[in-house]
């Protein structure tokens, strides 16, 4: 059977060339398609992306500490930074999904370009073995990981406000979502950050619950560090 040219071409951005063409079609398939989806095959490829990005890390990187690479690590694995990378290589073209699923824009939804991201890198892994999908891993994210240099990582605010507190002896923060706006592809989400026992709260918005969080932690990291509120210095 010919391959369609949309999967000829996706292989082709990959750098890699299936020899069982429905693998991939596997890795491309939403549950909602049916039985034969991608959910086993995300879950490998979670892991050989983490070791995939983490040999790229310690390589150009070997004199960074732990905490470090780390933190880049996750940075470069995240769901954000792997839904730019299944935009990249046309994912949102060949993925398979029912109808109400397509209509409520699941193609374009970052949390299932993603899973379908680490889908594509489970099957090649499991076709062609860990070389081939540290190759993957390396054309995705190599140039990102040799343009960035240690001295620029930084923790996100999430961890550094909740290292923060704790260094002060003072409870994690609370977050929650207090709403939502637009359609299911396009939603804008606004979440709060709140330190009960200080009586402060801070707000977020963003495109997903998790860049929300990020920028009500921000807000509250800067209010703390601005403040002079009983129980010890709150400046770092």
């Amino acid at each position: 059977m010919t391959e369609p040219a949309a999967l000829v071409a996706l292989q082709q951005r990959l750098g890699y060339r299936f020899t069982q063409p429905e693998l991939l079609r596997r890795a491309l398939t939403h549950r909602s398609w049916g039985a034969e989806h991608n959910e086993r095959l995300e879950f490998l490829g979670d892991a050989v992306l983490s070791l995939g990005v983490s040999e790229l890390l310690y390589a150009r990187h070997g004199g960074s500490d732990e905490g470090d690479l780390t933190r880049v690590r996750a940075h470069l694995v995240r769901e954000d930074s792997l839904h730019r990378a299944a935009l990249a290589l046309g994912l949102p073209d060949v993925l398979r999904m029912s109808e109400g699923e397509l209509r409520g824009g699941g193609a374009l939804r970052p949390s299932l370009l993603a899973d379908a991201m680490e889908a594509v890198i489970g099957a090649v892994f499991l076709e062609g073995g860990y070389a081939a999908a540290r190759a993957v891993v390396q054309r995705l994210f190599g140039e990102v990981i040799e343009a960035t240099e240690a001295e620029h990582w930084s923790k996100d605010p999430k961890t550094e406000l909740q290292e923060w507190l704790q260094a002060r002896k003072l409870p994690v923060p609370v977050y929650r979502i207090t709403a939502t706006r637009g359609q299911a592809h396009a939603q804008t989400f606004e979440v709060e950050c709140a330190v009960p026992t200080l009586g402060l709260a801070e707000q977020g918005e963003g495109k997903s619950r998790r860049t929300s969080e990020q920028e009500a932690a921000r807000r509250m990291l800067d209010a703390l560090k601005a403040s002079d509120l009983p129980g010890g210095p709150l400046r770092s």
